[in-house]
């Protein structure tokens, strides 16, 4: 491979010459991939993060102007960065959105009809309720349970929205562990 002094003259190369860019890619994949891995803390998805920050910063070559203050190195640092911080909040909204009890799992069990197994499901998530605080407790009823707003909850139980919904994720956290230590 060629021998640039500077990575701002291997990507201008390799707009020119795609096979330049692995350079690029050899020089900064393993500090990318630390940074990614710290955000998401997930193997296979700092990979994908830094597949993504590589594609972009490809693709965008021709965008860049070296500034003061502003080298490849911390372009390529933000890329990678807003990526990460891009694909960590889409994991959270999925997870988000898993249910602790799925009734799709239990829908097609043999021998059981599929109201047994609804209440048993119901019956287990009010057990495993129970075991939370207190405070937890009533925000998961009134959200999950009552069908509440965020909104009408935090004004409710008297607390600041970011409150809530940090109850809320430690909540799920909590009956997501309840349910894997009864597994």
């Amino acid at each position: 491979m060629l021998n640039y002094q500077t990575d701002e003259e291997l990507l201008r190369s390799s707009m020119g010459t795609p096979a330049v860019f692995g350079e690029l890619v050899d020089r900064y994949q393993e500090k990318l991939f630390r940074l990614a891995f710290n955000i998401v803390r997930q193997k296979e998805e700092a990979e994908d993060i830094v597949q993504e920050a590589f594609t972009k910063i490809y693709l965008n070559a021709n965008k860049f102007k070296k500034q003061e203050g502003a080298s490849f190195k911390s372009w390529a640092y933000r890329i990678a960065f807003n990526s990460s911080i891009s694909h960590y909040r889409k994991l959270k909204r999925t997870r988000e959105r898993e249910i602790v009890l799925d009734p799709e799992i239990y829908k097609n069990l043999p021998g059981e009809s599929r109201i047994d197994v609804e209440t048993d499901a119901r019956i287990t998530a009010l057990k495993l309720l129970d075991r939370l605080p207190n405070e937890l407790r009533r925000v998961v009823k009134m959200y999950y349970f009552e069908d509440k707003s965020y909104s009408a909850i935090a004004s409710e139980e008297d607390i600041p929205l970011s409150t809530l919904k940090m109850r809320l994720f430690r909540a799920k956290k909590l009956l997501k562990n309840m349910v894997y230590e009864t597994l």
